[in-house]
């Protein structure tokens, strides 16, 4: 591969206490691989991998931001040191855009470091390796060699090699190898001008773990010896760095390191802390509580803690198991400098890159949405930057952001003051894609189901988030109707809006549908904004409050429901006076009145005129009129069936006036007047009638009963002529679907129940006439308390409890 020059800002490089640190723009490296070279004078280009990495003091991984970084000690394999003063190592960058490395560019990129300020002893415990460099005045091998010999060729330096010899003490015993046999179980050991140095691997054979102050140290304990002739120098080298020490809270990171480890320190009692620094990155921070570091020690321990989301380390979003949450990481070092009675200075250098454990963070919908407005307006966080929305689904449509706007969607980002953002989203009540429910009286249920889909992290996992918000709005008018009549007519005007979408008209308990106006004779009529409702005098569904031959005051009452629930919002009434005439009304309880005009010549006394039964005579009468009320079971009426009507008949005439004399025919000026009265009633009608307990303190919540028929009384009771009728009580006013006999019914006090009557004898001389009717708490006829609902035939209009 080709040399080339360095892009600008791809590299940046400083020496920081006897470590060179070396970073790569990851900027300029996407889409690409690299390898770093070490370039060793003698032998050229070295490939470093994790091998090499550890056993020449070597270290490559990230920052938290991802750029590539290097670090390397000043007493690594291949630094050209100067006196203990000046060194240089020179890396080889190759970048390409192949795995294989091929057609690699190639960048040289030499480092300096000057480095005076050294310590009796240094110790740095780095990522994958342990050192401790001894200050020593070694003497030379020979007379002949000079201060050149530290930096001679390899294999000069083995012949020095052999002169030295490690001896190790671990759990397992005492273990004496030369120099070069501790190479291969993968130390580095070497002596400079002034100093001695030993690399170890963690967790190596000769290593042993110990606790001190709750910190798990790894150590290496060694002494290298030193042979010429009559000389024997033996140096310390034992070494002891921490494994572990981190904790986390919900808010913070705690890293501990020990003051004090007793495998460093001969004496404690003369242990002098002189020295406590940390640093971020390569950094050193003079002032922690500026950046909101906690850096504490006492008689044990020395202590950092950082916020979580602190300046100078990474926050950064992840998905675990489908759950969002967050990350934290941080580059940390600590340099401790001390002295005590076996050595004049020690100077220990951690170096330790923090992540915290996976912190879930569910996110919040925050509902800022104002009625009043009628837009939903809908906050959803708090994210990191490195979250964004992707696309959204409404009521389970989906939209991508583009597709959303074009909708009329609004969707933007808002910031929060800790540093995260939200995502807001606006959305019309009004949009066909929210939905809509009729609640209470007056009220709208607007809902709002959103998805979303959302970009997490640098590795844009995606995370799918749903949310339902509601807004209950008074936003519908309840009709209010208008009445008026004319001669023959009540009429009922009613606001079109909301009808068969939030309430229909109900007659009774019958929806006021097309067919039921129609049977019943009115006439309706819609515009765009109203219905009118034309309702004739003797129309079925009025009430005639009041009939006489002078006038009839005649109500129509229809009342408003909610479609879903059939609550009643509203009670519509009409009533009006009308000028009577000629007229017949047949009550659905059996009632007949009727208005007859007198039209014979020469007239007639109206009041002589009669029914059949000639006891029942006008209940009042003028010259032009008489007015009759009776029941469909008195007065000589009779019946009739026919098809699927019943038919009441009488008649109506007048008892004239004879001249007197013994002869027949007798002699008469009256005219002769007849009249047939005719009522029909379908042969299956349902009559509702309300019920209401007399005091409703005392009255059961719930009331059970079952049906017993009764058709005459025990006296009259003849076993020949014993009628088979039945009676049952249906589940609803459709008469479709029925209880079991003897089934006990559960009923709200002013709940309705529907009862069938019915007759099974098929003689055309029998009839049915439902004489007395009522509600008892048991099948004994003579039961009290009973609620009567028919006497004599006659309807009780309001039922009352009767001991």
């Amino acid at each position: 591969s080709a040399l080339y020059v360095l892009p600008p800002g791809f590299v940046e490089s400083s020496c920081r206490s006897r470590i060179f640190w070396m970073k790569l723009n990851k900027l300029l490296l996407q889409g690409k691989f690299f390898q770093l070279e070490i370039y060793d004078p003698y032998s050229g280009p070295v490939l470093l991998d994790e091998k090499l990495a550890f056993r020449c003091g070597y270290v490559l991984s990230e920052d938290v931001w991802g750029n590539p970084v290097f670090r390397a000690s000043v007493l690594g394999c291949h630094v050209a040191n100067e006196a203990d003063e000046l060194f240089s190592l020179t890396v080889n960058i190759k970048v390409s855009s192949f795995s294989s490395m091929r057609a690699a560019v190639t960048y040289t990129y030499p480092m300096y470091c000057s480095y005076t300020s050294w310590a009796s002893r240094e110790i740095v415990c780095e990522e994958n390796y342990m050192e401790v460099s001894v200050k020593t005045d070694v003497p030379a091998v020979s007379n002949d060699y000079t201060v050149a010999w530290m930096s001679a060729l390899p294999e000069i330096q083995n012949v020095a090699y052999q002169q030295w010899q490690l001896m190790f003490v671990s759990p397992s015993g005492r273990k004496r190898i030369t120099v070069s046999e501790a190479v291969k179980l993968g130390y580095s050991f070497n002596n400079t001008l002034s100093r001695v140095y030993l690399r170890a691997p963690y967790h190596s054979n000769e290593s042993d773990i110990s606790v001190v102050s709750g910190v798990n140290m790894n150590m290496v304990t060694s002494t290298s010896m030193y042979r010429q002739r009559w000389l024997l120098l033996l140096i310390d080298t034992t070494v002891s760095c921490p494994v572990d020490g981190v904790s986390f809270t919900d808010t913070a990171l705690t890293w501990t390191v020990p003051r004090v480890i007793p495998t460093l320190v001969v004496q404690e009692s003369a242990f002098l802390s002189t020295n406590i620094v940390m640093g971020v990155d390569d950094q050193i921070i003079v002032n922690p509580k500026e950046k909101n570091y906690l850096l504490v020690h006492n008689e044990t321990h020395i202590r950092i803690t950082i916020p979580i989301g602190a300046d100078g380390g990474k926050l950064e979003s992840s998905i675990s198991g489908g759950v969002y949450g967050v990350l934290y990481s941080i580059d940390l070092f600590l340099e401790h400098t001390w002295t005590d009675a076996a050595w004049q200075t020690t100077k220990y250098t951690v170096i330790k890159s923090i992540t915290t454990p996976f912190m879930p963070q569910i996110p919040t919908v925050i509902n800022n949405t104002v009625p009043e407005e009628r837009l939903f307006n809908v906050a959803f966080g708090h994210f990191l930057p490195d979250v964004s929305l992707v696309a959204i689904a409404i009521g389970n449509v989906p939209f991508t952001l583009r597709e959303a706007q074009h909708h009329g969607f609004r969707i933007y980002e808002t910031p929060f003051s800790n540093r995260t953002k939200g995502f807001i989203l606006e959305v019309s009540f009004d949009d066909p894609y929210v939905l809509k429910e009729y609640v209470n009286r007056n009220e709208t249920k607007y809902t709002l189901l959103v998805n979303y889909t959302l970009s997490v992290g640098p590795e844009m996992t995606l995370y799918y988030h749903s949310a339902e918000v509601e807004c209950v709005i008074a936003d519908i008018e309840v009709p209010e109707a208008v009445g008026y009549c004319d001669e023959d007519n009540l009429y009922l005007t009613l606001p079109t809006f909301g009808l068969h979408q939030y309430w229909d008209l109900y007659l009774g308990n019958k929806l006021l549908s097309q067919h039921l106006a129609l049977t019943n004779g009115y006439l309706a009529a819609t515009n765009s904004t109203h219905l009118i409702l034309q309702i004739p005098l003797f129309a079925g569904g009025l009430i005639y409050e009041e009939v006489s031959f002078q006038k009839i005051k005649a109500r129509f009452d229809v009342s408003l429901r909610k479609l879903r629930t059939m609550e009643t919002l509203q009670m519509f009434s009409i009533s009006c006076t009308f000028n009577s005439s000629a007229f017949i009304i047949c009550h659905p309880d059996g009632t007949i009145m009727i208005s007859a005009q007198m039209k014979t010549v020469p007239a007639i006394d109206m009041s002589k005129t009669k029914l059949r039964d000639s006891s029942c005579k006008p209940r009042e009468y003028s010259k032009a009129h008489a007015f009759f009320k009776f029941h469909v079971t008195t007065c000589g009426t009779s019946v009739r069936f026919e098809g699927d009507y019943i038919i009441y008949e009488n008649e109506i005439s007048y008892e004239k006036e004879t001249l007197p004399g013994q002869s027949i025919p007798r002699i008469t000026r009256d005219p002769d007047y007849r009249l047939t009265v005719l009522c029909y009633y379908q042969a299956k009608e349902t009559l509702v009638l309300g019920a209401f307990a007399s005091d409703t303190a005392t009255s059961p919540p719930f009331g059970s009963g079952t049906m017993v028929p009764h058709s005459n009384t025990a006296a009259y009771r003849r076993v020949r002529q014993a009628l088979n009728v039945v009676s049952r009580v249906s589940k609803d006013e459709s008469f479709m679907e029925f209880y079991e006999p003897n089934m006990a019914i559960l009923k709200q006090p002013v709940e309705p129940v529907f009862l069938e009557v019915e007759l099974k004898d098929e003689s055309p001389n029998v009839e049915l006439y439902l004489e007395n009717c009522w509600v008892a708490r048991s099948p004994d006829f003579n039961s009290t308390p009973r609620w009567n609902i028919t006497v004599d035939g006659q309807v009780v209009l309001n039922v009352q409890c009767t001991h």
